[in-house]
């Protein structure tokens, strides 16, 4: 698994890489826009990612290489600065997080990237580059860090240093997953526990609508602000220490007190799609995949008329899902705005599925989607030949 990156280290830096390591891209299967309102979601690792390659130097200077940017070149840092733009910014905001947390970085490194994530599908490419530079500096350097660590210090340096107020989810998916099983995680305490994925029954199928988006320059940080607000509101006649704490019958008796619909809108949705994700960790564990299905298909109509983060791509996508014969659910997954659909699909009608879903988006949008069924992946780890 190592050697395509391992070449690629080899023909850009002259010499032979010291560690070689991989971090997944994640899906969430349900729970969207809740891991910053204290609730819970329920991702699984992929096994398409981010392969990374590395070795240390003998000065101050990082030097880094993407095998997806190749026309970028090669581009080099100093230690002392580790302001980088673009791609870059991401693996050097995880060197400064590691440096604000106390680990002493005082050589310079060489870092290659290659990733099989599409961008900007909404399938985490930037938390499994995260992930993937926060294993490397722990092999590189030798420090003590645990997986959740690295999970953390990647969120720390979205929220810090990229500028994305996001939640823990998508880097605790890629530090953390497990082979054949989502997460349940609660974003508010990190307990976590593993939902067995009926891979012998249904097949999990990416739809990547072709639609780009940035969450930095998307409404992200405003529906979050929007939670916010309505949480304040809430406070005033229920304490609560997060809009997910709250259960549905709670947010039914104080919902007025929300005084802008609009995040009183927000709200509902982050309450009830914390109570469905629940609801669908237990119909995983059960093998009720019919009931998992129903709650995929509330969840994205909840995204799109309360949350108000898809697209007419997004919901073409999954109507025409919903409307096929062996489907069991389909929803929009990621922060919105464009990207993927999840598709929990009968093995038996995988094939008919992708033709006529990318006959039917064609012919609509004049898009050819990227489908392809993913198997579930266990977490970020180091790999050899």
């Amino acid at each position: 698994m190592s050697a395509e990156v391992k070449d690629i280290f080899s023909q850009v830096f002259g010499r032979e890489p010291d560690v070689c390591a991989f971090a997944p891209g994640r899906v969430n299967l349900i729970g969207e826009h809740t891991d910053y309102n204290g609730g819970n979601v329920l991702p699984c690792a992929l096994n398409l990612g981010i392969k990374g390659a590395a070795r240390l130097r003998d000065d101050k200077t990082i030097r880094l290489y993407s095998a997806n940017f190749p026309d970028k070149g090669i581009a080099e840092i100093s230690l002392s600065s580790l302001l980088g733009g673009e791609w870059t910014d991401y693996p050097l905001s995880v060197i400064r997080t590691f440096a604000a947390m106390g680990y002493v970085i005082d050589r310079g490194a060489d870092l290659v990237f290659s990733g099989n994530l599409p961008d900007g599908s909404g399938l985490s490419s930037s938390a499994a580059l995260e992930v993937l530079t926060g294993l490397l500096l722990k092999e590189l350097y030798g420090f003590s860090v645990t997986a959740q660590e690295l999970a953390v210090f990647g969120q720390f340096a979205e929220n810090r240093f990229i500028g994305v107020n996001c939640g823990i989810m998508d880097q605790f998916a890629s530090a953390m997953g497990k082979s054949g099983s989502a997460i349940l995680l609660d974003s508010a305490t990190l307990d976590y526990s593993y939902a067995p994925f009926p891979e012998n029954d249904a097949a999990l199928v990416i739809v990547n609508s072709g639609v780009k988006h940035s969450l930095a320059s998307s409404a992200y940080n405003d529906r979050r602000r929007e939670c916010e607000t309505a949480l304040a509101d809430i406070n005033k006649v229920k304490k609560a220490s997060s809009l997910c704490a709250l259960s549905v019958d709670e947010f039914e008796r104080y919902k007025d007190s929300i005084q802008n619909p609009v995040c009183r809108k927000r709200a509902r949705h982050a309450v009830y799609e914390n109570h469905r994700t629940k609801q669908a960790a237990d119909a995983l564990r059960n093998g009720d995949l019919t009931e998992f299905g129903r709650l995929m298909r509330e969840s994205h109509l909840s995204l799109k008329d309360d949350y108000e983060v898809s697209c007419a791509e997004l919901d073409f996508l999954a109507e025409t899902a919903w409307s096929f014969d062996g489907v069991y659910g389909a929803r929009m997954t990621g922060g919105g705005f464009g990207g993927c659909t999840v598709n929990l699909i009968k093995k038996d009608r995988l094939s008919s599925f992708v033709g006529t879903v990318s006959e039917k988006y064609r012919k609509k949008f004049g898009i050819d989607a990227q489908i392809f069924a993913v198997e579930i992946s266990g977490g970020a780890r180091v790999i050899s030949d």
